[in-house]
């Protein structure tokens, strides 16, 4: 038996990068899976047809949908429930990184005067609105059930607030705030929520072509998230809440990572 027999999972940002090794995972696993991206629909119907290919083309449904919009991400979740009937997990991984401000990012990093107000609204607005617009949108189908785990990628807090990482940084600080905050009001509900980050530089789309070789050498493959972002998802974790979990540190022996509200104004005492 597979761990998520009958679960129903929405993951945003589902066609590349962790987005995608999270919701391969799930599909192996036997979740229903819903994949969403607000662009792209090619890179995003790949990763249905690689679930699909799997034996499990009943189980995966693809929507293009926007998470900063509102409007959108009540259809995510209203389409969800009508073709798989419930909603078990929400995985807010969708985001725009770096490459959006500017495509060298790493050999020419921008001051933040130096960015177009249109971009630094488009990055909160999906990084950290996004993410509050999905759950707010899953939370009344979650409430009925009294059940229910909501992931939010998050990153390291150095990367946060590296030189030059506006307003991405920013935006992933947000979110790490909000986590703390939306753990605690959802306590007593049945409904938990933790952080998930890989703990370094990722390969995904989100990098540059030309990198660094310090950074190049020392990439982190996505795949490394998807252990523990299915134990997020299971019954293994149904009493874990408000905790951060990092990847390159995760494993099943120790697997509840460390309070969110414990990195919150202190982030040399966490990774």
């Amino acid at each position: 038996m597979n761990e998520l027999d009958g679960f129903v999972a929405i993951v945003t940002g589902a066609g590349r990068g962790i987005g995608r090794a999270i919701a391969l995972a799930y599909g192996a696993q036997g979740a229903r899976v819903v994949l969403t991206a607000a662009r792209e629909r090619d890179e995003l119907d790949a990763t249905a047809h690689a679930i699909a290919a799997a034996g499990a083309s009943d189980r995966v449904f693809a929507l293009l949908a926007d998470v900063a919009d509102a409007a959108s991400c009540a259809d995510v979740a209203e389409q969800t429930v009508a073709r798989f009937g419930k909603i078990d997990v929400l995985v807010n991984n969708a985001a725009r990184g770096m490459k959006f401000v500017t495509p060298n990012f790493f050999n020419d990093p921008p001051r933040f005067w130096e960015i177009d107000p249109e971009i630094w609204q488009t990055v909160i607005a999906t990084n950290l609105t996004g993410p509050f617009l999905m759950t707010r949108a899953v939370l009344p189908y979650m409430l009925q059930q009294q059940s229910g785990s909501v992931i939010n990628i998050s990153m390291n807090y150095a990367t946060m607030k590296r030189r030059g990482f506006s307003p991405y940084g920013p935006s992933k600080a947000g979110l790490e705030a909000a986590s703390a905050i939306w753990a605690q009001d959802l306590a007593g509900t049945g409904i938990r929520l933790n952080e998930l980050l890989p703990g370094g530089i990722t390969a995904t789309g989100m990098l540059p072509t030309e990198l660094p070789d310090e950074v190049r050498q020392g990439l982190i493959d996505p795949a490394l998230v998807a252990a523990p972002a299915v134990y997020l998802a299971s019954p293994r974790s149904q009493m874990v809440s408000g905790r951060r979990l990092i990847a390159t540190e995760w494993s099943p022996e120790q697997p509840d990572g460390q309070p969110i509200v414990a990195g919150i104004g202190n982030p040399a005492t966490a990774n």
